[in-house]
């Protein structure tokens, strides 16, 4: 009897211990808001260099060619972060991942404002991209372990919100800051909100997921970091290499990071077959993994290449000034945003198919409009049309795609999955830039005697014909991916094993 009493005083001390449906979802709902607004943090601070990179050149003494490097520094950086980023969301839990990257984030902005040379400020890009390579795949993964299934789209949706509205707002936010501020402003304003959002997340974001001992293999991740890197190295190399300045020959690069990376899939099946792949690659096992993420890929492509492109042509073929083409770009990025979370609704009502088909071709449309319909003539009505149905078309793409290819797969591939998702990203923004601007340069070139720092109005439009051409044309094989997107089976069931011989 008394062991008995024991044991149930034990029973109802364990169940009293337990969170309650009401505390489980209040802690979810904190954890989700906290990492979109890191998300939003991180990725702002991402997207304003590009306006602030003339006057860091003229206070720094650099040329536009090492200027450059704080921005191929940072993506170089992401490409080789994330793909450990999978091993990383394994060994720890969700609070202490936030941690090292908010924290990363943070003491790469105070190198950065802090930066007497070039080269430190360079290092404190690095330092911060560390950070921001970590939080997109901890959303992501912690999304799909605490949310539902028949919720994943609405949710999905407001990270698409993120997604779009900081890349809009961030060369605006970046321009007036810079009127008022000395380059180092940038930094010291970005500062106080990344330990702010330090703070909070050290005392309130949740432990959400589970943890396995997961040993890090060495091999993998220096062949990682060597196979990313060259590629996105190379692929950046491109457009330099059509005027005559880049830094190596692109296929040099290009070609190393193809044999590496051949080298890292086959080390990653084998590893797979104890489950301690860095990357587990059995993600792509999954049809709707495959399909959706291929589609994904191929339409950041476009949207990489024309966020790159659309500005030349506003500014040197229209002949606007930097204000002017940034509020034309604003109000695509913004409707994308808001977008979001309706289009979320719509997918967990619907399904994919429904909004990835008219959300396909529409990007194709837009394209192609941007392809044929713009010349010296073109009013500036014209560009911004096209470019809110290319942001409003992507809304369409973005969100189902997510949902789809991680909603696929079983949760204990979710960081994988994640990490191979913003791996690609990374990628897919390399590629996207290297050809949209290898063919406008090549476009600005043919025209004969022009300079491409600053080409004439006809020069800008035929080298903007020739780069949209390519970004409509991949957007028919979107179409294609597109009529093959479906909404994954309720309880994603287990992927296969590889069968992989050892080595």
């Amino acid at each position: 009897m008394k062991e008995n009493a024991m044991t149930d005083t034990i029973d109802r001390a364990e169940l009293a211990s337990e969170p309650t449906p009401v505390a489980t979802a209040a802690r979810n709902r904190t954890a989700l808001a906290l990492l979109l607004a890191a998300v939003f943090v991180v990725f702002l601070n991402e997207t304003m260099m590009g306006v602030a990179l003339p006057r860091i050149q003229e206070s720094l003494h650099i040329d536009a060619t090492q200027g450059q490097w704080l921005t191929t520094a940072f993506a170089l950086t992401m490409a080789v972060v994330i793909p450990a980023t999978g091993w990383l969301m394994q060994r720890l839990n969700t609070r202490p991942v936030f941690i090292v990257a908010m924290s990363s984030f943070v003491i790469g902005t105070l190198i950065a404002a802090l930066s007497p040379v070039f080269e430190t400020l360079v290092i404190g890009r690095v330092v911060q991209a560390v950070g921001t390579a970590i939080m997109m795949p901890l959303m992501m993964t912690t999304v799909m372990t605490i949310v539902a299934e028949e919720q994943r789209g609405r949710v999905m949706g407001r990270v698409s919100i993120v997604m779009s509205v900081a890349p809009a707002i961030g060369p605006i936010v970046s321009g007036a800051l810079i009127q008022v501020l000395p380059w180092q402003g940038l930094f010291w304003v970005m500062l106080p909100i990344g330990l702010v959002m330090l703070a909070i997340g050290v005392r309130r974001v949740p432990n959400v997921s589970e943890t396995r001992k997961v040993r890090l293999d060495t091999p993998s991740v220096i062949l990682s970091a060597l196979a990313f890197s060259a590629l996105v190295f190379g692929l950046s190399q491109i457009g330099s290499a059509a005027v005559g300045s880049a830094a190596v020959q692109p296929w040099i690069p290009i070609v190393v990071g193809l044999i590496t990376l051949a080298f890292f899939v086959w080390r990653q099946l084998v590893l797979q077959r104890t489950d301690s792949a860095l990357l587990d690659l059995r993600t792509f096992l999954s049809r709707d993994f495959a399909v959706s993420v291929s589609m994904m890929t191929a339409a950041m492509v476009s949207l990489f290449g024309a966020f790159i492109v659309l500005p030349q042509f506003a500014r040197y073929t229209l002949g606007l000034e930097p204000l002017w083409v940034g509020a034309i770009l604003l109000p695509g990025g913004l409707l994308m945003g808001l977008a979001g979370p309706t289009v979320g609704r719509l997918y967990d009502r619907f399904g994919p198919r429904p909004l990835v088909i008219p959300g396909s071709i529409g990007l194709a449309v837009a394209l192609w409009t941007l392809a044929l319909g713009l010349g010296e003539g073109s009013s500036w009505v014209v560009l911004l049309g096209a470019h809110i149905v290319l942001m409003l078309s992507l809304a369409f793409l973005f969100t189902p795609a997510f949902s789809s290819s991680l909603g696929s797969l079983p949760p204990r591939l979710y960081s994988h999955g994640s990490a191979t998702i913003a791996t690609l990203q990374q990628v897919a923004g390399a590629a996207g830039t290297a050809i949209f601007v290898a063919l406008y340069a090549t476009g600005v070139a043919s025209t004969g005697g022009a300079d491409p720092d600053l080409p004439t109005a006809a020069a800008a439009a035929h080298g903007s014909h020739l780069a949209f051409l390519a970004g409509g044309i991949l957007s028919l094989g979107v179409v294609v991916l597109a009529l093959f997107v479906r909404k994954p089976a309720a309880g994603a069931a287990e992927v296969p094993e590889l069968e992989v011989a050892e080595a």
